[in-house]
């Protein structure tokens, strides 16, 4: 088990956290059992003066340690006997969890450490819940006297945890949130970007280049598919940029310049057929759509900002 310090939630939460025992998890995540799983990272949550131990499963699943659990609570770290679910619910406290929870709460998780030790824990999502049963029990005069500390302990952690945040807040305590990143970046990518090559077709159509010339005061000549090659930038800017970040770098690492500056393929080509390509069709619509509305550079620039807001420095229509 994790090594348990106890204490009282007595002032509003703080959060720090620190590495404990981390590594990088193996791949396939979700080929592990979840009620007897692997950590693959671990840290603790400073919360006032408790510190509650937490880890992340092999498969991305958080959890806290039940000593923890029950220590942020301002309860005893080793209570007496009793069925997993009476540890850290009592009969009067029941009526006020939903059955999901009171289904959690009889089936721990059983897990390993990054170390090798055993541990056991629930769902981080579980330490809100129990919060909230606390309070609600308070609030109906049901609470025993010996309760009365853990709910006073429920009060103080509600202000500053939620079931969304103590997830994030698990990941930067146990250094997990670099891999989930890397994780959720590569699910993008594969769903957008594929290794082999697609035969040609037409993507984008004529009137899309029309507007551009227009737009830029340049002569267009309908029939010919020679373009200057600052189309291309405005291209990458308008409408390869756009797609999620990371997607234009990755189409740019599958699709390089050869010796000769120019790629083998239009970086279509190597966008999938039901995600990427469709993204694509519809930004290509969408933005030959407000060129074709404006009168101005200028005043497609400012649609533009509108339509695709975004943190980056817009490129000017101007070629210098």
């Amino acid at each position: 088990m994790f090594d348990e310090h106890e204490g009282k939630a007595a002032h509003p939460p703080t959060v720090r956290g620190r590495d404990l025992d981390a590594r990088p998890p193996e791949s396939k995540a979700d080929t592990c059992s979840v009620r007897s799983a692997q950590a693959t990272h671990a840290g603790y949550l400073e919360i006032g003066e408790t510190r509650v131990a937490c880890a992340v499963l092999h498969g991305g699943i958080r959890v806290i340690n039940q000593s923890a659990m029950l220590t942020a609570l301002g309860r005893n770290a080793r209570p007496k006997g009793g069925g997993a679910g009476t540890v850290l619910l009592a009969a009067n406290l029941r009526p006020f969890a939903s059955n999901a929870l009171n289904e959690i709460l009889n089936e721990p998780i059983r897990y390993k450490m990054p170390s090798g030790t055993n541990a056991l824990g629930y769902p981080a999502s579980v330490l809100p819940e129990l919060c909230e049963v606390y309070l609600e029990a308070r609030k109906n005069g049901v609470l025993l006297k010996s309760q009365e500390r853990a709910a006073d302990a429920a009060e103080v952690l509600v202000r500053g945890l939620a079931r969304l945040g103590i997830i994030a807040l698990i990941d930067e305590a146990t250094g997990y949130q670099e891999v989930r990143a890397r994780r959720e970046l590569q699910k993008i990518l594969e769903a957008y970007v594929s290794t082999e090559f697609r035969p040609w077709i037409k993507m984008f159509p004529d009137a899309f280049f029309e507007q551009i010339y227009r737009l830029q005061g340049w002569e267009y000549k309908p029939g010919t598919s020679k373009r200057t090659p600052y189309v291309g930038k405005l291209v990458n800017r308008y409408i390869y940029r756009q797609l999620p970040p990371g997607v234009l770098e990755q189409l740019q690492r599958a699709n390089p310049r050869r010796a000769n500056g120019y790629r083998r393929h239009k970086h279509h080509q190597h966008l999938t057929a039901d995600t990427g390509n469709v993204h694509l069709d519809k930004l290509i619509s969408t933005v030959t759509m407000l060129m074709k509305v404006s009168k101005s550079k200028a005043e497609f620039e400012e649609l533009f900002a509108r339509a695709f807001p975004e943190p980056q420095l817009r490129l000017p229509l101007d070629p210098d």
